[in-house]
């Protein structure tokens, strides 16, 4: 007799969503209506999910200035969404790309071709974690909507062997995780297209993600006001980015006499900020911003 797999009817994001019973049957524009509607949900689940954002990001912290690193687990959208936002942070946030690492089950290849399989083998991280040697220091968030994911459960167990501070991202409230310090669960509720959870569950995670590693980044300085003061000026856009930052701080700096300073700096926005409004030299700067640890509103007072 063949072994049937656990029975997940229980699980919100497996219900039937009681609007969307005809989906097919709708004309195209109500299509569109209800899905646009039914996303309502990701702010509202985003936003009761405050305090343990909150809570998470705390802990993170800490850990991140102290040199340890922030590791994404999970599968199939799950998997894809830690990627894409581990990735995202480098051009961002100048930041080192070992700082915030995403892990799919199934590898790279996953990221365009399904491997759904990988995710039913809850020590399928371990190589994963050996190769970067994740030890006390670091911080895993296992990601999983449906929270039943045997990767990211086991992800999370191994990360927690190994002394890690460990989360649990879901948007099922019935999902646990055994070994996770911080649970933060997004209740999407049901799919327009039942179990579906590259949609609303989906936004929500993408949603969630950016938070923490926006907030994070913030808290360790890479952000002044709303800007993106450690940008990489590496192309067109960035430089003209740049540029903008830097004659937000001086309404008389013209664009050629920003660039000129942003070259002066070594193409380092927050050193040009700080040579600007202090009136200091490039080596001046730099010695100030490292002995704030990079923050620039701790050089520049207010």
């Amino acid at each position: 007799m063949t072994t049937l797999p656990p029975d997940r009817s229980h699980i919100r994001t497996e219900a039937r969503h009681p609007a969307s019973g005809r989906f097919d049957a709708l004309t195209t524009a109500e299509q569109v209506g209800l899905m646009v509607e039914d996303h309502a949900d990701v702010l509202r689940a985003v936003g009761a999910a405050e305090p343990a954002l909150t809570r998470f990001i705390d802990a993170l912290v800490p850990r991140m200035q102290a040199g340890g690193r922030l590791v994404y687990a999970g599968a199939g959208t799950s998997g894809r969404l830690g990627v894409l936002d581990a990735s995202e942070c480098p051009p961002t946030f100048q930041s080192d790309p070992r700082q915030v690492v995403g892990v799919i089950a199934g590898g790279d290849a996953a990221l365009r071709r399904s491997s759904e399989r990988r995710e039913d083998e809850p020590d399928g991280i371990a190589e994963e974690l050996n190769a970067m040697r994740f030890g006390e220091g670091d911080v895993l968030l296992g990601i999983a909507a449906g929270g039943t994911t045997p990767y990211v459960l086991g992800a999370i167990r191994l990360a927690k062997g190994r002394g890690g501070l460990t989360a649990f991202l879901t948007c099922a409230p019935s999902a646990e995780a055994s070994h996770c310090d911080h649970r933060i669960v997004l209740d999407t509720g049901p799919e327009v297209l039942t179990g579906s959870t590259r949609l609303k569950a989906g936004s929500a995670t993408k949603l969630a993600l950016n938070i923490i590693t926006t907030v994070a980044f913030t808290r360790l300085g890479k952000v002044y006001g709303n800007l993106m003061v450690d940008v990489a000026a590496t192309n067109d856009k960035l430089v003209d980015r740049a540029v903008r930052i830097l004659q937000s701080f001086d309404a008389g700096l013209s664009r050629e006499a920003a660039a000129l300073l942003l070259r002066e700096s070594g193409s380092q926005v927050k050193v040009a900020i700080v040579m600007l409004r202090l009136g200091i030299r490039r080596h001046e700067a730099e010695s100030a911003l490292a002995r704030a640890n990079g923050n620039v509103r701790d050089v520049l007072g207010g």
